[in-house]
């Protein structure tokens, strides 16, 4: 496959994807309007959608249909936007901009971000109950649970508050790689395993392969969003560059050095290249995405 045939189907998937949350998220002409709007603001118009290209592309190996997907991606995708609402918030990182606008505590009030975070989640929740996404309704309520763990205490929202505590604090690298692999990387091992379970499932041989890479990538991904925080200005990030040093937070680049953390990157992402080379060819949107992770720019 060509650089420019993976360019296009990424930007028809993020752009598919814009339209399928803007169909699932509430009218803002239904009361209670503002939060509603809060809503669509915290989700639509911007965002990279990695998690909900991982799990397209993992998608490829389970025979599931775009709509089935496409439920199964705005889970995921209502969960990370709920999750950033929440970080933004003053208790939490207290940040102004996200995607190159004021962030949702900020254009409308703590109380409606909060709450918008809350509703974000549930609706996550029922978006990938309410309707068929797998042959099995047991396999539904696995993946109903799995992305549970990954939302919760022993996944990103566990992640965040080891994140929290570990500001101003000295840790290993093997203590800031469990915080990402919660964080960071959970709901991205998530977004994988998630794909290949819709439709009629993949080969269950493959999951442990297709799990390892879920894990490389969510590493590979915090790697390099700590190497462009640091070398990034705000504009061309969307949010603000350099705060995490600001903070004080723990990152691959304090701990590593801007060219150990490159270089980590690359290593990453071999590792996450050999963990899914016994697959064939429906894995090669997978491929594609780790090396586009590695050699983004925002």
């Amino acid at each position: 496959m060509s650089a420019n045939d993976f360019l296009e189907w990424k930007s028809g998937i993020q752009q598919h994807m814009e339209s399928a949350l803007a169909a699932i998220l509430p009218d803002p002409g239904i009361a209670p309007d503002r939060l509603h709007d809060a809503m669509r603001y915290a989700v639509l118009g911007g965002g990279k959608r990695v998690r909900a290209l991982l799990l397209h592309a993992a998608g490829q190996l389970s025979g599931a249909s775009v709509t089935q997907l496409d439920r199964a991606a705005c889970a995921v995708e209502l969960i990370h936007a709920y999750s950033l609402v929440h970080d933004d918030m003053p208790c939490m990182d207290n940040d102004v901009l996200r995607r190159g606008k004021p962030t949702v505590h900020v254009e409308y009030d703590e109380a409606t971000a909060l709450l918008a975070g809350d509703a974000l989640q549930t609706l996550a929740f029922q978006v990938l109950a309410e309707q068929p996404l797998t042959a099995s309704p047991v396999d539904q309520l696995e993946m109903v649970a799995l992305l549970a763990l990954a939302s919760g205490s022993r996944g990103m929202a566990g992640g965040q508050a080891i994140d929290l505590a570990a500001v101003g604090q000295q840790i290993s690298r093997e203590e800031l790689e469990f915080m990402h692999l919660h964080k960071t990387g959970a709901l991205i091992r998530a977004s994988v395993l998630l794909g290949a379970r819709c439709g009629r499932g993949c080969d269950p041989r493959l999951l442990a392969p297709l799990d390892h890479y879920g894990k490389l990538v969510g590493l590979l991904f915090q790697v390099v969003d700590d190497v462009l925080d640091a070398q990034s200005d705000t504009a061309t990030l969307g949010k603000t560059a350099g705060k995490d040093a600001d903070q004080d937070k723990p990152t691959y680049v304090s701990l590593l050095g801007l060219s150990a953390a490159r270089e980590l990157s690359h290593n990453l992402l071999h590792e996450a290249l050999a963990a899914i080379a016994p697959l064939d060819d429906r894995a090669n949107r997978l491929r594609e995405l780790a090396s586009y992770i590695v050699h983004r720019k925002f």
